[in-house]
């Protein structure tokens, strides 16, 4: 009895030495270590820099009068800063931005309706030879635009679309179909079938499964279709400036294009017109960035 009672003693009193020895041993940083993360850091604030100069000089060259402008006081802050070039850059692209507007949005929001409604079929409605056409689709991802637009132009031709907003839309959408498709198929997979099963028990169909349990359940995937799609119709120029014949339809990209003269070029109302036309895809990741970011981290992106 005494024994097991000294042994109980002693152990306790190891282990009570091993928690103090752990509570008060300091954690060693290795100098090595703390070397590379400091160099890491370094080098990710060297890029970070040479990434962010074309905009500084962008914003610089936006707030300066155009009698400042010049390659000697680039980098110079302006002396005061003034809106007259913003004022100037609105007044010329004003009109398209609004024609850009009219454009990306309903584009946007058809691209991502087709492609859910695709993606959802896909993953889940499947019938012979769907795989098949789902790599049909797939496919019209890699086609290049420039080898699109004899066909496109002729087809819009006959459609009466062509060099109206309409049509431009309807091409943006159509051509948004294919990776807009993919993202939708890759996260609907995800779902399990016994949900869609339930669904069907209770009587729902297909429209139903797809308005009140996939499309719930997707907004991080909506997200990265939506900031995808957006960006990729506002900034395009080539459909446009083919599509678009008149310059009172025009886009901000063409708008901003055609602000160049063929003798000189105010470089101030220049800036701030890319700056205006770059607005709208910053604010949106702004408001859709956590999605986004949760649609990617989610397997949205996955193929």
């Amino acid at each position: 009895m005494m024994a097991t009672t000294q042994s109980d003693h002693a152990a306790g009193t190891m282990l009570r030495s091993h928690a103090r020895a752990g509570a008060v041993a300091p954690t060693r940083i290795r100098p090595r270590h703390v070397f590379k993360r400091l160099l890491l850091y370094l080098v990710l604030l060297a890029f970070a820099a040479y990434f962010l100069m074309p905009i500084y000089v962008l914003v610089l060259t936006a707030l300066k009068p155009f009698s400042d402008v010049n390659t000697a006081t680039m980098w110079q802050l302006p002396t005061p800063p003034t809106l007259d070039a913003f004022a100037a850059a609105w007044n010329a692209v004003g009109g398209s931005f609004l024609n850009s507007v009219a454009i990306v949005v309903p584009a946007t929001l058809l691209a991502t309706l087709l492609g859910a409604v695709n993606g959802y079929v896909f993953a889940k409605w499947r019938f012979p030879g769907s795989e098949l056409v789902f790599r049909l689709v797939l496919f019209g991802m890699f086609l290049p635009y420039q080898g699109l637009l004899i066909p496109l132009v002729l087809t819009l031709r006959q459609l009466g679309l062509f060099g109206t907003i309409p049509g431009l839309i309807v091409t943006h959408a159509i051509l948004g179909i294919p990776i807009t498709a993919l993202l939708f198929r890759s996260f609907f997979a995800a779902v399990p079938d016994e949900l869609l099963e339930a669904a069907k028990l209770d009587g729902c169909g297909f429209f139903r499964i797809f308005r009140y349990l996939m499309l719930p359940l997707a907004p991080p995937t909506i997200a990265v279709v939506l900031l995808w799609q957006f960006t990729a119709v506002w900034n395009d120029f080539i459909l446009a400036v083919v599509i678009l014949n008149n310059p009172q339809s025009a886009p901000i990209t063409v708008a901003v294009q055609n602000l160049a003269g063929s003798t000189s070029v105010e470089w101030n109302v220049q800036m701030a017109a890319a700056l205006i036309a770059a607005l709208p895809t910053i604010v949106v990741y702004l408001l859709l960035g956590k999605l986004f970011m949760r649609g990617l981290l989610t397997g949205a992106l996955k193929g």
